[in-house]
């Protein structure tokens, strides 16, 4: 009997023939319901998700069967993985499916808010010529510095590479993550040279609300601040107080603490009403790693890794 797989979200329409070139039947169910996925995912030994619901103690409870979790993705968050780690089951992720589109688009927003792309755009479509207004700011001779230094952190470097920028460097809790793109630093090095800040890093424990007032007030320098990462990274509240007191010149943001915009607390309320009104944000609905491109080549980067972890199995 093949190897079975309940895919729960919407996946480029390759998927089932790609799992079926590999001898794995795909079960492609992306209106499925929780309550519908929590009576049959028993019959599954594969559950492929993106974010359309927590596979938490629960879930991986009502399923004896299941043996691999494939995130179309990079981010791990939604996946309880202490529960998974503890039914041996093994979780798999894409980033190498979307990080050059995850690349492309922090370059793409840096450069629109070091040059006020945006802003200046809005002005002259209502027939407003500010040239002097909007007088940009050059990456050329900037210190740079990447905080998390994994896929994206590295996609992100290589572009950086044809700026002439003074230097770029990276901080990351693993040792030995530097290249020709960026050395790695200490978190003290990055607070006392960077000019940019980029952040990548997934969301654990460790990243939940890492930036708040305290961290940012550790730069000595000035900062643009750029994330594609994770929006619970990132305090709004502080990042809108930086904003006001002239720490944070400016901020790109493709993820937000809370991305259901109907659902806003009234303090998230409140701090996103000040970051949508000002004129040094830019914000983009979670799209960084949501290409044409990318939504195939996640489902390429998955399937090869499922196919690997059957093979590894069938020689122990």
């Amino acid at each position: 009997m093949a190897f079975n797989i309940l895919i729960i979200d919407k996946m480029h329409p390759s998927i089932t023939s790609l799992l079926e070139s590999r001898g794995i039947q795909g079960d492609y169910r992306p209106d499925i319901t929780r309550a519908e996925i929590l009576t049959i995912i028993d019959q599954y030994e594969g559950l492929m998700v993106r974010s359309k619901t927590a596979i938490n103690e629960e879930l991986i409870g009502r399923a004896p069967r299941l043996k691999v979790i494939a995130r179309g993705g990079a981010g791990l968050d939604i996946i309880d993985l202490s529960a998974a780690k503890a039914r041996g089951i093994k979780v798999l992720n894409a980033p190498e499916g979307n990080r050059d589109a995850v690349g492309e688009q922090t370059i793409g927003m840096l450069l629109s808010l070091l040059h006020n792309v945006q802003r200046a755009d809005s002005e002259v479509k209502n027939f407003a010529w500010k040239r002097e207004a909007n007088r940009g700011v050059e990456l050329m001779d900037k210190v740079v510095g990447v905080i998390g230094y994994g896929n994206m952190g590295k996609a992100f470097a290589k572009r950086l590479s044809s700026f002439g920028c003074k230097d770029v460097i990276a901080y990351d809790r693993r040792p030995d993550r530097g290249d020709e793109y960026a050395r790695q630093v200490s978190m003290d090095e990055v607070f006392e040279r960077a000019e940019i800040i980029s952040l990548h890093v997934p969301l654990d424990e460790y990243t939940y609300e890492l930036v708040d007032d305290d961290f940012l007030d550790c730069f000595e320098h000035n900062i643009y601040l750029v994330n594609t990462a994770r929006g619970k990274v990132l305090r709004l509240d502080a990042l809108q107080r930086k904003i006001q007191e002239g720490k944070v010149l400016g901020a790109a943001l493709d993820v937000l603490e809370n991305e259901k915009l109907q659902t806003l607390s009234e303090t998230e309320k409140q701090s996103f009403e000040f970051l949508r009104k000002s004129p040094h944000i830019i914000m983009t609905p979670h799209i960084a790693g949501w290409t044409h491109e990318s939504f195939q080549k996640i489902n390429e980067v998955l399937v090869d890794k499922i196919q690997q972890y059957l093979q590894v199995k069938e020689k122990i």
